[in-house]
């Protein structure tokens, strides 16, 4: 245990300096400097940042504990994920930073008026609270409790060990936040992105040279004997997400995601220019082809090692597979990059709500002549009150009948479906009024909410989001229609800050995605 605590202390250490060393310089006292690292980041460090942002613990945790259970057919969260990145790489980021955006929302005011940038504003910052963070903070908690035995140590339940592991690391991930801004965030992402690539390698790797009595390929044979069923990545009808939801609801949420949600898009936005900004995305799309290795194997491999015992508990699955095949010295490295993996994602969504309450509100509805001061002044409170709310809501998302990341789906798709819906409108119509794209948001966000909480009505809740997004354009048709804009045209926002040419290898690297992506649908789609 003293190996493991000293080289978890070491590796966070690590991070900490280097994050400080390389921001201390940094003007956190600017609107730029604070919210979006001094328009800076390279393509390199924006796709640290983006697969930290988006690969925490819910990940490792939860989708280990799906595939345990359900097999790769989960693994259509992820490689679908780089057909959308593409997609923000060549059309959205673009306008995006020629348009000189600093938060999403300016775009809706831009295109529809205020009204609908403080709503949506507002349901961003409440879907923050009340699912990405409570989620992010309860499955690091669960890792790291297993990792170091903290209830047995401190002689207290597990639930108070969960209680307590919960508020430190929602503690530290406040302070990189609240104190560094986007640039410290994103920095220390690049590194634990990076080791959570390598650290989580290891768990399947060592697993499979276990298995295969040092031979990882005949280790890999004998987990596909044991269950080849559940390496075929087309889910039936009654799976848990089944083939065809590829084609209804979640590639909307997909777009949704990696095209407009400001926690991921804030790191784009950061950039030095385009060429970085399409560079990271891209490469982000190519690390995410990657993360089936690190997300989804492993669950299969634990179904190898602990049959269906956990089945009525999948989410411990992931930690006892890192205590049994991870060598004692390993371990404390491992749960260091797990804290990293929650810090990041936990970081990235406080720096992205406070820089929404800054920019979006506060701004423009409490105290529109602040300063720069101001605005960051009022973004570090804001992170501040966000992160004690979900630090007190963690630990009420525990048991989830699905596991961890099934229910954080479901609970996004509340607030993501509605509001993909509008910016979609937004840009490829200009038909759509501003009372239209109101009314959406308000019966989008009703609809799935009787349909997938309230109601049972026997449709997969990714299909729910295809249905609610065909009722979203059929509702702001018909108020369009019936009360239409003055003057259909788009204002005007400030010039770009960047350069704002392209990278030439964009579309070469976009194609081979596509490519990667269907070929591993062909390969697995048959067993």
């Amino acid at each position: 245990m003293n190996i493991t605590i000293l080289t978890f202390i070491a590796f966070t250490l690590l991070v900490a300096v280097y994050a400080w060393l390389k921001t201390r310089k940094e003007n956190l006292d600017s609107e730029d400097g604070y919210f979006l690292g001094g328009r800076s980041l390279t393509g390199v460090v924006i796709a640290g940042s983006m697969i930290m942002t988006n690969i925490s613990t819910e990940h490792l945790v939860g989708m280990n504990g799906s595939s345990y259970k359900n097999g790769f057919v989960i693994v259509a969260w992820e490689v679908t994920s780089a057909l959308a990145l593409i997609v923000a790489a060549v059309y959205f980021v673009p306008r995006y930073l020629k348009m000189g955006l600093t938060t999403v929302p300016q775009y809706l005011e831009n295109r529809f008026d205020a009204g609908t940038r403080s709503l949506v504003a507002f349901f961003l910052l409440i879907s923050f609270a009340v699912t990405l963070l409570p989620i992010v903070l309860y499955t690091g908690a669960i890792n790291l409790e297993s990792l170091f035995n903290i209830s047995d140590t401190l002689n207290i339940s597990q639930e108070q060990g969960l209680w307590y592991t919960v508020l430190a690391v929602g503690g530290i991930g406040s302070i990189y936040a609240i104190f560094g801004g986007l640039k410290a965030v994103a920095v220390s992402d690049t590194i634990n992105g990076y080791g959570l690539l390598l650290a989580g390698l290891m768990v399947p790797v060592i697993a499979l040279f276990m298995i295969g009595d040092n031979n990882p390929l005949l280790g890999l044979e004998r987990v596909f004997e044991n269950s080849p069923e559940k390496f075929n990545v087309v889910g039936g009808k009654d799976s848990v997400l089944p083939f065809s939801t590829l084609f209804t609801g979640l590639i909307i949420n997909q777009l949704y995601f990696w095209c407009m949600n400001q926690t991921i898009i804030q790191r784009a936005l950061g950039a030095k220019n385009l060429k970085e900004a399409q560079k990271g995305l891209l490469y982000t799309g190519a690390l995410k082809l990657l993360v089936p290795f690190i997300i989804v194997l492993p669950g299969v491999i634990g179904f190898y090692f602990f049959g269906d015992r956990l089945y009525e508990n999948q989410d411990m699955v992931y930690p006892e597979l890192v205590k049994k095949v991870l060598p004692v010295g390993l371990t404390g490295v491992f749960a260091a990059v797990i804290m990293g993996a929650v810090l990041s994602t936990f970081n990235s969504v406080l720096n992205s709500a406070s820089t929404i309450f800054s920019i979006d509100i506060y701004k423009r509805l409490i105290r529109p002549g602040a300063s720069a001061g101001q605005l960051v002044k009022a973004g570090k409170l804001s992170a501040t009150i966000l992160a004690i709310t979900s630090m007190v809501a963690a630990p009420m998302v525990a048991n989830a009948p699905e596991g961890l990341f099934q229910l954080l789906q479901q609970l996004n798709g509340i607030f993501f479906i509605p509001i993909a819906s509008i910016m979609l409108a937004g840009f490829f119509t200009k038909w759509v009024s501003p009372l239209a794209a109101k009314v959406a948001l308000v019966t989008g966000l009703t609809f799935y909410v009787l349909t997938t909480f309230v109601f049972d009505i026997g449709i997969h809740f990714v299909h729910i989001w295809g249905i609610e997004f065909v009722l979203n354009v059929l509702i702001m048709y018909v108020v369009s229609v019936a009360w239409p804009m003055a003057k259909p045209t788009e204002k005007t926002l400030i010039s770009a800050k960047i350069n704002t040419d392209k990278w030439k290898y964009a579309s070469l690297v976009s194609i081979i995605l596509v490519i990667i992506t269907v070929v591993i649908y062909m390969l697995l789609g048959n067993i």
